[in-house]
């Protein structure tokens, strides 16, 4: 018997796919083949920094993956079971004039202050309408674990009518934590961390990090980012990923694109010398941006190309003495908490159990 080595995911196989990778979840598979997901993504754009081919390309991403989210099944057998969550939407003013709606998600008939969560969406910062069946189900499930949810409607990037880049929904998320944090009361919150996945855990990051540079860091009690999108990294070269995310090249392809990554981080953010600005890209930050963070929770998954930069993240926040902890869903692709609650629900469950502990841990 051979005891040589063979390193995971595609670094040891490059015939590999999220369907014949080994280390993928029986019940992740079953969903992806089903929905035609499971072989890789090869389908990428050939010019990364280039502004009308982001622009295209962001519109065919919305189009493909929240249509996904439109049509997915969403539901447990368990949610027979489970409370009601009040809706309510506040419209407040914007950094540019502009107004900025809050999605607010309340378990009904609880009365008190209760710990808030300020999810801020994924998509890049550049693509995805804030409410659709997956953010609101997302929304509602943190709510029923007895915290008050507040999604804010940023600009994203890419819109049909105009471009937003880097730092429009930066300014959005930092004026929307900000009210928050002037509304407390009116909110029924007594504290709130801030919580998102992919671009918004970005988002979550990089408002911290502004926050600490501009003096109101207390404001906010903790920070948990999910599948984080922050480096920006996603057309250097293949030595440069090996060296400081090799997930990139390990599970490559596993539902995105690396391509597409990079004309949606350059779409983002092409203002020179942007997608090394730790604003736009957290991965970058300084152990002085870092200083003074509340505490962080980082959660990655096992299969996503982005992982290790996560974890990269974690180290960072440990080195600048922030309180902060990492873990790894084993088994899974990029947002599998999120996106498949009906057919892996208990990756949903532990996520959301752990972002609510989370909460109301750091009150």
């Amino acid at each position: 018997m051979s005891s040589a080595y063979t390193p995971p995911g595609r670094l040891g196989n490059t015939e590999l796919s999220m369907s014949t990778d080994p280390r993928t979840h029986p019940k992740l598979k079953a969903v992806v083949d089903a929905y035609g997901m499971g072989g890789n993504n090869m389908q990428g754009v050939s010019d990364t920094r280039n502004l009308e081919v982001g622009k295209k390309m962001s519109e065919e991403m919305e189009t493909a993956i929240f249509g996904l989210y439109g049509a997915i099944d969403m539901s447990t057998p368990e949610d027979k079971n489970e409370g009601e969550v009040e809706e309510t939407v506040e419209e407040i003013d914007g950094p540019d004039g502009n107004k900025t709606k809050l999605y607010i998600f309340k378990p009904k008939g609880v009365s008190g202050d209760l710990p808030g969560v300020v999810y801020i969406h994924g998509g890049g910062m550049t693509i995805g309408p804030t409410k659709n069946p997956v953010h609101d189900r997302w929304c509602k499930s943190l709510a029923l674990q007895g915290n008050v949810t507040i999604m804010p409607d940023f600009r994203n990037a890419w819109t049909k009518t105009q471009h937003n880049p880097f730092p429009t929904g930066l300014n959005d998320c930092c004026a929307a934590v900000k009210y928050i944090a002037a509304n407390r009361s009116s909110l029924g919150i007594s504290h709130f961390i801030l919580q998102g996945e992919s671009g918004g855990a970005n988002l979550c990051f990089a408002t911290s990090i502004r926050a600490n540079r501009e003096g109101w860091i207390k404001e906010i009690s903790g920070v948990y980012g999910y599948v984080p999108y922050i480096s920006g990294g996603y057309d250097w070269s293949r030595e440069r990923k090996l060296k400081e995310t090799p997930s990139q090249i390990e599970n490559e392809y596993y539902f995105l694109n690396p391509d597409n990554s990079a004309a949606l981080a350059y779409y983002y953010s092409p203002g020179e010398g942007e997608l090394e600005n730790p604003l736009a890209w957290p991965y970058h930050a300084s152990e002085q941006d870092l200083k003074g963070l509340p505490d962080h929770m980082v959660s990655v998954d096992e299969l996503d190309c982005f992982r290790d930069e996560g974890i990269a993240y974690w180290k960072k926040l440990t080195k600048a003495g922030v309180n902060a902890s990492c873990d790894v869903n084993m088994g899974v692709m990029h947002g599998t908490a999120l996106i498949f609650r009906n057919a892996v629900p208990e990756v949903n469950r532990k996520q959301i159990e752990a972002i609510a502990a989370f909460a109301k841990r750091v009150a």
